[in-house]
């Protein structure tokens, strides 16, 4: 077989077989692809996209195409689980909630990603902690799992080999918003990570990849069904992605906002704490740790206040090489911009919306993401006190703060927000944050 054979298939539209889909994921693996061929085998599937039948066969190729953990042989003490998000800005709920769930039983082993497109990573907010190993070795990433009960990394060498290569090259060759290459990608890891069951949050608005609710819906339903044919239980919760979540977008900030929702130093948003319970009670009742949601809810609920869920994000950080008193001491160890300025209101009324792809474009523009994969990230820059969507605001209030690299930069966000931020006379209509839920009944 030849790269560009199939590649011309899938560009003509045809369904590729079995055997060329694990002719092309040992190519993406292994260095048979080039990256340009990559780059137009995604633009195909973009394009084309993949029946059922290709769906499953892809996802299934891209987690045998390294190693798969199993976790038969471990005393771990509860079922494994894990949660996963399509990607927002200002999500930093993985942060919370590993160590949420493992205080209440379940055992996280979180194989995260980097920054996609216009969204943050959990893998690069985790790697702004100094010391912090976001690539151990398998043996380290278990001997964690098994001590704290979570681990967040990214993914090693032998887990979806392909996944890793693939997901760089559709990260700068918009080809992000693809049903069948997101919903491989991740699964893959998934698959590969050993889980008995996954929650996973698929966002919809302004700041998603699926910004429409009905594609984020196909999503959802692709995600659970190809999860039934493997036999990995999973629930999909749709989430509104039309604001920032929480306060603060950027990998520093973000870590400290987790933090102080962890430890309550801060009060806690209202959107970003629905986000995480609700997902935090998925998992739970997936791995038959709670009779229902609502007990789920109330399990979750105890140990964030007891103290147990952050004692276990202390805990992780420090087992993988993180400072011992980090959630004491987390804003003198995170780097701090040299520039904060404020974006102030220049009309009384109501945010009533906020354009917020453009924000997560505004923030790689700072430094905060990828424009290119080799591309490094400034992990002190974003934004800060997010002003939510419905609040009622005056002349001359902040709206955002803007942490920078220096004044330019500081004052040319400054001009963005300004103009992202939409104020007016009426409150807008409320909306929940969580929209739907899908489970494997649903989804057909």
């Amino acid at each position: 077989m030849l790269p560009q054979e199939i590649i011309r298939r899938k560009r003509d539209g045809h369904a590729l077989t079995e055997d060329e889909i694990a002719f092309t994921v040992h190519g993406i693996a292994e260095g048979g692809f080039s990256e340009a061929q990559i780059s137009a085998f995604a633009m195909a599937v973009f394009f084309q996209g993949m029946t059922a039948a290709e769906r499953v066969g892809f996802t299934r190729a891209m987690t045998h195409s390294g190693r798969v953990l199993s976790w038969d042989d471990h005393a771990l003490g509860g079922p494994v689980l894990d949660k996963h998000s399509t990607g927002g800005v200002g999500d930093k709920v993985s942060l919370m909630l590993a160590p949420i769930v493992a205080a209440c039983g379940g055992v996280v082993p979180m194989i995260s990603g980097r920054g996609l497109g216009h969204t943050g990573g959990t893998l690069d907010k985790m790697a702004a902690i100094p010391g912090y190993a976001c690539d151990p070795d398998i043996e380290t990433f278990q001997r964690v799992v098994r001590e704290v009960g979570c681990a967040i990394i990214g993914q090693t060498s032998d887990l979806a080999p392909a996944d890793r290569r693939l997901y760089a090259v559709r990260d700068v060759t918009a080809t992000v918003e693809s049903i069948p290459l997101i919903a491989a990608s991740i699964l893959s890891k998934k698959f590969a990570a050993g889980l008995q069951g996954l929650a996973m949050d698929v966002k919809t608005g302004s700041g998603a990849f699926m910004a429409d609710p009905a594609g984020a819906r196909e999503l959802a339903e692709t995600l659970v069904s190809i999860g039934a044919g493997a036999e990995l239980p999973i629930t999909a919760l749709i989430t509104d992605m039309d604001s920032v979540l929480g306060t603060t977008a950027g990998h520093s900030l973000e870590v400290i906002e987790a933090v102080d929702y962890l430890t309550g130093r801060g009060a806690r948003d209202a959107r970003l704490h629905d986000v995480t319970i609700a997902l935090a009670a998925e998992m739970l009742l997936l791995g038959k740790l709670v009779r229902d949601i609502d007990d789920g809810r109330d399990e979750a609920q105890r140990a964030l206040e007891s103290g147990c869920a952050a004692d276990a994000f202390g805990r992780m950080v420090a087992a993988l090489g993180g400072p011992a008193d980090f959630l004491e001491r987390a804003e003198s160890y995170l780097p701090a911009a040299p520039v904060v300025k404020p974006v102030v209101a220049r009309r009384s009324g109501f945010v009533v919306a906020m354009n917020t792809r453009d924000i997560g474009l505004e923030l790689i523009d700072l430094g905060g993401g990828r424009r290119h994969t080799s591309d490094a990230i400034d992990p002190a820059v974003g934004f800060s006190r997010f002003v939510q969507a419905g609040a009622k605001i005056a002349k001359g209030d902040t709206l955002a703060l803007v942490h920078a690299a220096n004044d330019a930069a500081a004052n040319a966000a400054v001009a963005v927000l300004g103009r992202i931020l939409h104020i007016d006379d009426g409150a807008p209509p409320a909306r929940p944050v969580v929209a739907a839920r899908i489970a494997a009944e649903d989804a057909g």
